[in-house]
């Protein structure tokens, strides 16, 4: 009797092609959607760095699904998705070809950035512990995004170098340590913070602190000059152009630097020397705890917290693609949050200056961009996306029950964008 084949030799090639060529053939790409499908949009963006790190490039889809990402499929990828819990899908190079002719297609409001190099960050932040977190330190950690942490003895000696992106701590540049001298400077840790300032500036042969803090941003401003990313949240912002504009006179009171502050001060500033704000009062009172009429005042702001609410700008995708990548995000509207900056008097900004997201019925800028030379910045008002109005000494925000949120989704995209591809200017 003779033998017969189960299955014709066409379909037996066919079952060939479909179960033994290497998965590759069959799904190529990894989507990582970040629109309200994303399980975990905070450790999608550490997804995304720890696949540049390797040595791939990243796809960043903007405009599409929320600013997804997508990159080459590899089972090392695959499984530490898995092992982060972050939403993906696989894909084929068909389906991956049909995305990139949506996203760059003439008439979409899309585009596709390359993402290859991960930068290297910096956290200025002074080494004794202080009694409040940092949103940036927080978002970092919890999206695994390595980092270093730098002060000003890092900076004056030359590190800066070694970095691409540094964020600035909650940080007062101004030498009056916050102005929290009314409230707390019979707390040790304002005791610390001060020994640990003049500490420094002695090390240096500077006669005050804040000569040493004026110093410190001089160096920031100049590696930003050459190429640098700087982003800075909260009293960061403000009291950092305030140093700068203040350069040429002394407008720390007798309590923080022991003599008392000029009392012309105010007509000595020089605006030209800011990265973001011009024309702003100094609050020269020492218990009163505000630098100047940059940020809003916080006694006559009426803003109820459940109408707290600041709208992104959309922007061109493919003419204004580092405003594009910064507010990507799956939703428009981001929870307000106070601090002790908490949004930009829209009349103390410069007018090259990019408001990127306000409260418009109240005149508030929350987030802003700017170019310094060769470098960028970006000011984001408030302390924490997710705790309305953190006070001193208060337990840090756990991110695990915040791994949607839009207001850190915006500090994330600070920390990915410098690594995308550089493209021509249009003309």
């Amino acid at each position: 009797m003779k033998f017969r084949y189960l299955f014709s030799p066409s379909i037996f090639g066919l079952l060939f092609v479909i179960f033994l060529l290497p998965a590759k053939a069959l799904a190529d790409f990894l989507l990582v959607p970040m629109d309200s499908r994303q399980s975990d949009h905070l450790k999608a963006y550490g997804i995304a760095y720890w696949v540049i790190k390797g040595g791939a490039e990243v796809d960043w889809l903007l405009n599409y699904r929320g600013g997804s990402f997508m990159f080459n499929y590899a089972s090392a990828f695959e499984n530490e998705l898995r092992i982060r819990d972050v939403s993906y899908e696989r894909i084929s190079d068909a389906q991956s070809s049909r995305i990139l002719m949506e996203v760059t297609s003439e008439n979409a409001n899309m585009d596709a950035m390359k993402l290859e190099k991960a930068p290297k960050i910096a956290v200025y932040s002074p080494k004794n512990k202080q009694p409040w977190d940092d949103a940036v330190t927080l978002a970092l950690t919890y999206a695994e995004i390595p980092y270093d942490v730098v002060y000003d003895e890092e900076v004056l000696d030359g590190k800066l170098k070694d970095y691409d992106w540094i964020h600035l701590h909650h940080e007062d540049f101004t030498g009056q340590y916050g102005k929290f001298y009314a409230s707390f400077h019979t707390q040790q840790w304002y005791k610390d913070q001060v020994a640990e300032n003049e500490g420094i500036a002695a090390k240096y042969n500077f006669a005050k602190v804040s000569q040493l803090k004026l110093a410190v941003a001089t160096i920031l401003r100049e590696f930003v000059n050459n190429g640098g990313f700087l982003f800075a949240m909260c009293s960061a912002t403000d009291s950092y152009d305030i140093a700068l504009a203040a350069a040429s006179t002394d407008i720390c009171d007798v309590m923080f630097d022991g003599d008392p502050a000029d009392p012309d001060a105010q007509s000595k500033l020089d605006f030209q020397q800011t990265f973001a704000f011009t024309d702003f009062n100094l609050i020269m009172n020492p218990f009163y705890y505000e630098f100047s009429d940059i940020d809003v005042n916080p006694q006559t702001r009426q803003v109820p917290k459940e109408l707290d609410y600041f709208s992104l700008f959309e922007f061109s995708a493919k003419w204004d693609p580092v405003p594009t990548m910064l507010c990507q995000n799956h939703t428009q509207t981001i929870k307000g949050f106070m601090g002790q900056t908490t949004a930009f008097d829209m009349r103390t900004l410069k007018s090259e200056v990019l408001v990127m997201g306000m409260l418009k019925a109240h005149n508030e800028a929350r987030y802003i961009h700017g170019n310094y030379g060769k470098g960028m910045w970006t000011f984001y008002g408030g302390h924490d996306p997710e705790d309305y109005q953190h006070h001193v000494g208060e337990e840090p925000t756990m991110l695990e029950l915040h791994k949607n949120s839009p207001g850190y989704r915006l500090i994330l995209n600070n920390i990915l964008f410098p690594a995308a591809k550089k493209k021509k200017q249009k003309t």
